[in-house]
């Protein structure tokens, strides 16, 4: 149990179905705290699904799903695991596309209760510092008093990565950041990406090789619901399997 007892999030033995498809069948894995994960996998892999479960949209139909070595995840309704600290940003941005680039982050800070409150009055010095720090990482503090409707798609993976900072979660699961990026926008957002994780646990499920060999940590690969292997990118990259998989469609 050691193991468990020393990581973020812990999955063992993971297994769900949905209408006799078996989406993850006996899914394992371990994300120490402070690591950078890429979750790599073709599509039908289980990479959505196992996002599901550690947020607790979806609950498994076995496994055990560990936050902090002993928070049973299974247990629990999406907002109480947000709560916790696990922040999750998915694929299509989701911004406040009528407000500025800066009330999206203000009405997405942890303590603002009242988002109303939060527009209409002023905010206090401690959260426009917080404003402020957010926007130098996600690099648009130039763009602080845009409307969010005006910046580039990258500019908005950005904007929306900021607005889950902003909750401070202690675990970003960020599913697909580079997307429809531009070469310059995908090595910003794993700039980016590395930048948080020094202060943050991150888990990437991508399917842009460039971009996660960029990022430059440990690998899991998925298939059929289950790990096919793991290890840095070299190593999954020459793995026999993990060849015939992505290459043998």
């Amino acid at each position: 149990m050691d193991i468990a007892a020393n990581s973020i999030l812990y999955l063992d033995g993971v297994a769900v179905s949905f209408d006799g498809y078996k989406a993850l069948r006996g899914l394992s894995l371990v994300i120490e705290p402070g690591e950078m994960r890429a979750i790599i996998g073709p599509n039908g892999a289980g990479k959505t699904t196992m996002m599901d479960i550690i947020t607790g949209k979806t609950r498994p139909d076995e496994g055990e799903v560990l936050f902090e070595g002993s928070t049973d995840l299974t247990k629990l309704d999406e907002a109480t695991i947000a709560e916790m600290g696990i922040g999750r940003k998915f694929q299509k941005p989701t911004v406040f596309e009528s407000h500025t680039v800066r009330d999206n982050l203000v009405l997405s800070l942890k303590d603002n209760r009242s988002p109303f409150a939060t527009l209409f009055h002023s905010s206090t010095e401690e959260q426009d510092a917080r404003i402020d720090e957010l926007l130098t990482t996600i690099k648009l503090t130039h763009r602080a008093y845009d409307l969010a409707r005006n910046l580039s798609h990258g500019q908005k993976q950005w904007l929306e990565i900021g607005m889950l900072l902003a909750q401070e979660p202690k675990l970003l699961l960020v599913d697909e950041p580079v997307a429809g990026m531009t070469d310059a926008e995908t090595m910003e957002t794993a700039a980016l990406l590395r930048e948080i994780n020094k202060t943050k646990s991150v888990v990437v499920v991508e399917h842009d090789m460039a971009f996660v060999r960029e990022l430059g940590v440990k690998v899991t690969v998925l298939h059929e619901g289950a790990v096919l292997a793991e290890g840095p990118i070299d190593y999954v990259a020459n793995d026999p399997k993990v060849i015939e998989v992505y290459l043998g469609r």
